[in-house]
């Protein structure tokens, strides 16, 4: 997931309201889609499954949907950096812990406690990533500072109020993986039970749950392009609305892997699972900065500190992996 926005480099007329836009459809229509082609009489599997649980997941979701655009708000605040980091530390922090105090549904529902030897370690694990997420954020700002173009700038307008919503966003962003951990069981039981495979049933549990985030991702997009009449903009680039849909195809093989994963994990896949997930997403993201070359002239000490981080987020992700063997 981390590496997926690449294609926003390619981009020479799309701003955010217009990939965002193209991207949000696109992801949308990709997830749907592969229900409704491999999941045999979707809508009426969908019309088994209690309505609680359907409203939940499309909660949380609508959560995940307003923290992306806190997100983008944000960044023009208070900096990439700074946003991705609280974003991120936030995020894992509640979205690996919260599983272990109110259980998921289905296989997740046999998840052991915080107390236990398991939840200790993950707990270690996430602590390991905090550290590494500062250290990414710090990281970030000083190649900032070094940068002539950011160096001695002074504090934008509105950072208190930014740095508010940030942590705000960092919250409601674990809500893209509650989506998923309080409501694929009954959804997967009753898209099996019309004859779905694994998988697919899966993917159901996406579409479903996805659909009020990714409409807030795009009805927010389009009431910009309505609001600043660039529309146009949007028609006249063929090229980028490809480069869109390629990003949307990422997000969605990301989400796909990131369910299967939680899957295969076992009873603690809803908290490792995130936890991983958001330690892998944080080296993508950055991978991608090193090949585009964003690194390159940077002082010696940012780029330390990046290396530093990396090794960090690599050992959290060890750390949670063992955790989820103690479990078994």
């Amino acid at each position: 997931m981390g590496s997926s926005g690449w294609p926003i480099k390619l981009m020479r007329t799309f701003a955010y309201e217009q990939f965002g836009f193209a991207s949000g459809v696109c992801w949308l229509a990709i997830i749907w889609g592969i229900t409704l082609a491999f999941c045999p009489h979707a809508l009426a599997a969908y019309g088994t499954v209690d309505r609680s649980v359907l409203l939940r997941s499309n909660l949380f979701s609508m959560l995940w949907g307003v923290a992306n655009v806190l997100f983008m708000i944000c960044m023009v605040r208070i900096g990439f950096s700074l946003t991705g980091g609280i974003l991120t530390g936030l995020g894992v922090s509640v979205g690996v812990i919260m599983p272990f105090i109110f259980k998921g549904s289905g296989l997740f529902q046999g998840a052991p406690d915080i107390g236990s030897p398991a939840g200790r370690t993950v707990l270690v694990g996430v602590a390991v990533m905090l550290i590494g997420v500062v250290l990414v954020s710090k990281a970030g700002y000083d190649r900032h500072r070094a940068d002539s173009s950011g160096a001695g700038a002074a504090p934008r307008a509105g950072f208190g109020t930014g740095l508010l919503m940030a942590m705000l966003a960092g919250v409601l962003s674990a809500g893209i993986s509650f989506s998923f951990v309080y409501s694929q069981g009954p959804i997967v039981a009753a898209m099996k039970a019309h004859g779905a495979p694994g998988i697919p049933a899966n993917i159901a549990v996406w579409a479903v749950g996805l659909a009020a985030g990714l409409l807030i991702n795009i009805l927010y997009p389009a009431w910009l392009m309505t609001t600043h009449k660039s529309w146009a903009v949007f028609w006249r680039s063929p090229r980028e609305i490809a480069l869109s849909c390629i990003i949307a195809a990422g997000m969605s093989a990301a989400i796909i892997l990131l369910g299967e994963g939680m899957i295969w994990l076992g009873a603690l896949g809803a908290s490792i699972g995130f936890g991983v997930q958001q330690a892998m997403q944080m080296l993508g993201g950055q991978s991608v900065g090193f090949i585009a070359g964003e690194w390159r002239g940077v002082p010696r000490g940012p780029v330390l500190t990046m290396l530093a981080a990396i090794a960090l987020l690599i050992l959290a992700a060890l750390i949670m992996a063992y955790g989820n063997s103690l479990a078994h």
